[in-house]
């Protein structure tokens, strides 16, 4: 039997669907009730249901048979309607998705047994067998194991799916932060039942828990465990009491934040549960999918053709900034953001006191936080003109395809706009234009190999470039990245696939950038490090809450809160990036420090330090 779970999980991020019992809870049927059976007695609801999903962007809906088992359905006398209730919840959400949509067979703990109910562990394991055999008779596409919580349910199932079912499968856990099951039994102990004799998992997942943030500490403890890809599905937390009302304070946005870093930890499918509706997946979809597109898009697919490679300009002759990174010299640059509107002349005027500063160039971010500015090559091309310094031109490959990358670096090279970061970029989820589209041909790694094959003289489709391209090939890199292996693994290939030096986010606790500095030693690559004066304590809770990839410790906010005034925040802001710089310069070739709310004075005096 083909595993199109499988296929999906190894070539995307899946979005799942989101919970069904508090759906059907709002549209007033109430817990007295089997909600499966309303697959039978009121399909209309359940259709509505998942297609509300459906249109979300669900990929996978998830049948309404979490309690269709006999011992459950005997409470409401429905015990002879197991095969009628799964064939019509599998029914049902078939018709409510597309062709290419999966359909997940959703399989619950059989319930509560009753004191000398004479039930055996054979007969349990003989219930569930009914149950999973009912829903692949039905046409589900893989059968899910939904809130396994405890060892007992995990041996019942796992006997359950070798006794005769032969549809893949997934096991999601429901565990606490601490990744142990309400009983105290540690996920290890669960996964050792899925080492016996059998046939294996297609994927494994946590769902349900304490909410968004619980589902992040238990994944950071459960992924390092397993072989198998993970699927994340979070409740929408403890509910709150407000003026005697019990809400679910967790909005689409902040599901969707925590989503985005249940991806970055490796999780290969996100979702929801209690509590969490169509909004929720919505949201999640629109900014998961593109990271998704970008995780798989450095698998460029290069045209070879008879046309041979070049060596390419060696780095100290591409540009000033190149020939300091070849010396080993200290670099100097700053931060300044293109403006909104199209005037360019302050940003002129800033670029001018860095000049005069001794400042080696300017860095350009292309639209930063999915931000609609004047385009960044032109800014960059009119402060080298004006200015006379030289630039760092960001280079994002969220808006552009392959086609509009390479014209725009084409473009690059003949306007003497040589140094070029290669970013991955944000999903306009983020930004302020959420409907836009994002294109992720290609992600940061994918470009770096593009850009080494022209400046090889050989374009994306294997046609000669004459005179090949001379740009010098950055890349970022995040010291604070929440999946550490993850984030090495991606350094090491930006530099295999051409990277010639790495800039890192803005780093305030020192020590993650000098562990990371060690652990990518190997790679001979020089790192700039990314450094942001504080401008007051507020800009410090923006960047500790609201900004990705950037960590701000305690002790830095406490500082920054015991200034009294603006100007004495100011300057302790700049006290603490001088702090940072002196511990991290000997592991490093320069600093690229941002210069905050536009203030490149301050950015100034933070590199006057050194």
């Amino acid at each position: 039997m083909s595993d199109k779970l499988k296929e999906k999980l190894c070539n995307q991020i899946v979005i799942f669907d989101g919970a069904m019992g508090t759906e059907i809870y709002k549209r007033n049927f109430f817990v007295n009730i089997s909600f499966e059976s309303l697959c039978v007695s009121s399909p209309k609801i359940i259709s509505e249901i998942h297609k509300s999903y459906y249109d979300a962007g669900a990929e996978v809906l998830t049948t309404n048979s979490y309690n269709a088992n006999f011992n459950k359905l005997s409470y409401y006398g429905l015990s002879d309607k197991v095969k009628e209730i799964n064939t019509a919840a599998v029914k049902l959400a078939k018709e409510s998705g597309g062709t290419d949509t999966l359909i997940a067979g959703s399989v619950g703990p059989i319930g509560d047994i009753s004191y000398n109910s004479g039930i055996t562990d054979e007969r349990i394991v003989e219930i569930l067998t009914e149950h999973i055999q009912a829903l692949q008779d039905a046409g589900a596409d893989f059968i899910i194991f939904e809130t396994t919580s405890s060892l007992i349910d995990t041996e019942y199932a796992f006997r359950a799916i070798n006794n005769g079912p032969s549809l893949p499968y997934v096991i999601s856990f429901s565990l606490d932060r601490n990744c142990e099951t309400a009983k105290g039994e540690p996920v290890a102990k669960l996964l050792q039942v899925l080492n016996g004799n059998g046939r294996k998992p297609t994927a494994l997942g946590l769902n349900c828990g304490e909410g968004a943030e619980g589902m992040l500490a238990s994944l950071e403890k459960f992924i390092p465990l397993v072989d198998y890809p993970v699927i994340a599905q979070p409740n929408a937390g403890i509910p709150k009491n407000v003026d005697n009302r019990m809400l679910y304070m967790t909005n689409p946005e902040y599901l969707t934040t925590y989503a985005k870093r249940y991806v970055d930890l490796g999780a290969r499918a996100v979702g929801g549960c209690c509590g969490t509706g169509p909004d929720h997946i919505k949201d999640i979809a629109r900014s998961i999918k593109p990271l998704g597109k970008s995780e798989f898009s450095s698998k460029l697919r290069i045209i070879e053709h008879d046309v041979p490679l070049k060596e390419p300009m060696p780095t100290a002759s591409k540009s000033k900034f190149g020939k300091k990174l070849a010396s080993g010299e200290w670099i100097t640059s700053v931060e300044i953001l293109p403006p909104h509107g199209y005037m360019l002349k302050q940003t002129i005027e800033k670029a001018i006191l860095c000049k005069n500063a001794g400042v080696d160039a300017i860095n350009i971010p292309d639209g930063p936080r999915a931000s609609s500015r004047i385009s960044p090559l032109v800014t960059a091309l009119q402060i080298q003109r004006e200015a006379d310094i030289e630039t760092v031109l960001h280079f994002c490959c969220r808006d552009k395809n392959l086609i509009g990358m390479q014209a725009d670096i084409l473009g690059c090279s003949c306007l003497g706009l040589n140094n070029v970061l290669f970013i991955t970029g944000d999903p306009p989820k983020l930004g302020d234009y959420p409907f836009a589209s994002a294109v992720f041909d290609v992600d940061s790694i994918g470009m770096v190999k593009i850009q080494d094959r022209l400046n090889r003289g050989v374009d994306l489709g294997g046609k000669p470039i004459d005179p090949p391209t001379a740009i010098l090939i950055g890349v970022g890199a995040d010291p604070n990245a929440i999946d550490m292996e993850r984030e090495l693994r991606r350094t090491r290939e930006k530099v295999e696939a051409g990277a010639e030096f790495i800039i890192t986010q803005p780093v305030f606790a020192v020590e993650p950038l000098l562990a990371f500095l060690d652990k990518i030693s190997y790679l001979k690559t020089p790192v700039i490090a990314g450094i942001f004066p504080l401008a007051s304590f507020r800009n410090a809770e923006f960047m500790k809450n609201e900004v990705p990839g950037v960590v701000v410790p305690d002790e830095i906010m406490k500082r920054m809160a015991g200034a009294e005034t603006k100007e004495a925040q100011r300057q302790e802001g700049i006290k603490i990036a001088r702090e940072s710089i002196e511990k991290i310069k000997d592991g490093i070739q320069g600093i690229q420090v941002s210069a905050p709310l536009g203030n490149v004075s301050t950015a100034i005096e933070v590199i006057k330090s050194k």
